[in-house]
């Protein structure tokens, strides 16, 4: 969508900072208040009172950081006309997440028929997807940043892997499962099917993935194009249900739960924020700025704002590597990233993805360049 068109009649000095309500709308509103933004949340009738009560901005008491909800009965009504026209009059600038694509059937809804402008690239966000062609994989081989080996067939299984497969239910979470040989992980695909929680066509989807064993990490960047400048905000790793019980338990006790059936999943609770030493910020640097450079041959405008390579530091006893298995595209759910030094290091004080993301806002719109850092 043309940028220009889609800021057409906006009151550029009443700005609103919008999110679906989830994942990291708080993050945003709270940022964006800081910047002196209205905020708005696009919520789920039932799941809305975080929004519209709890968190609601008192202006008596200066508390709260939710100015405006709007409900809607599902998350994809948000591309009905009525809600768009409400998000337009608020002079709304949305910040998209995985959450708020998840509940699309075809990426191109939200590409062709979202007339909100979204902050970064709405196009690029079709490349998590796996089973996209091309997809995050084909980005971080042409940028050269090493990812894990990829197994086509299962047959060919010769290490500990990884099976990313989406869950049954909640296509948004995974369903993952480790395998160390063909036969294992045909008996872990017949025990998932049993137990309904992969489906066949999940499992068409799906990719088997070496498992790396090095320390994991996430790194959350974001990329302004106003000042031409990668800023690493961040460092965090993710914690998963019921992964995390399990890592807890003793040998024997994870064993006797494999044996009875009980396997960890890897549903997705919240995230611990975590520090790297410094030599390996270097490595961390140099795959941003490939990634950067590299999602300009996907895309024109290439990546704007926040991002995220997850991965894990992996070593052969001599030197360490920064392997990457995941990609976000826009805003990683993950606030806790401010408990971090490395955007106290850039900027002198913590500042959040959030926050983030509205300076940059203030810093187009009164430059005249806000139509550089929406889609």
């Amino acid at each position: 969508m043309d940028p220009k068109k889609l800021l057409e009649g906006y009151d550029l000095e009443n700005l609103t900072i919008a999110a679906l309500g989830g994942h990291s709308a708080l993050e945003v509103c709270l940022g964006a208040k800081k910047q002196g933004f209205k905020t708005c949340v696009v919520a789920k009738k039932g799941r809305e009172k975080t929004y519209s009560e709890f968190l609601k901005f008192d202006p008596k008491t200066e508390t709260g950081c939710v100015d405006e909800v709007i409900l809607v009965d599902e998350f994809s009504d948000i591309l009905k006309p009525e809600i768009q026209k409400k998000l337009r009059e608020l002079n709304a600038l949305f910040v998209h997440s995985r959450y708020f694509w998840v509940y699309f059937d075809d990426f191109a809804e939200v590409e062709n028929e979202f007339n909100v402008p979204i902050i970064g690239t709405r196009e690029l966000l079709r490349l998590e997807e796996r089973d996209q062609k091309p997809n995050q994989y084909n980005v971080l081989e042409t940028a050269g940043i090493r990812l894990p080996k990829i197994f086509k067939n299962p047959e060919d299984i010769n290490c500990l892997t990884l099976t990313k497969v989406g869950n049954a239910t909640r296509m948004y979470e995974r369903e993952n499962f480790y395998a160390s040989t063909p036969m294992e992980w045909e008996t872990k695909v017949r025990e998932k099917k049993a137990a309904g929680l992969i489906s066949e066509e999940g499992l068409k989807k799906a990719v088997i993935e070496e498992c790396i064993l090095g320390a994991q990490v996430n790194f959350n960047f974001f990329f302004s194009p106003l000042s031409n400048r990668l800023e690493l905000l961040g460092t965090d790793i993710r914690r998963q249900t019921n992964l995390d019980g399990f890592l807890r338990l003793p040998t024997e006790e994870q064993l006797q739960l494999t044996q009875r059936g009980q396997h960890p999943s890897f549903i997705e609770t919240g995230h611990i924020a975590t520090t790297v030493k410094e030599s390996l910020l270097e490595k961390a640097y140099e795959a941003g700025v490939k990634f950067i450079e590299t999602c300009k041959k996907f895309n024109p405008r290439g990546i704007i704002g926040p991002f995220a390579l997850q991965g894990a530091i992996d070593t052969d006893g001599k030197k360490e590597e920064l392997v990457i298995f995941d990609v976000s595209f826009r805003i990683p759910g993950s606030p806790g990233i401010t408990a971090t030094p490395y955007s106290n290091y850039l900027f002198g004080r913590s500042v959040s993805m959030g926050e983030r993301i509205a300076m940059e806002i203030n810093a187009a719109r009164v430059s005249g360049k806000l139509e550089e850092v929406v889609s």
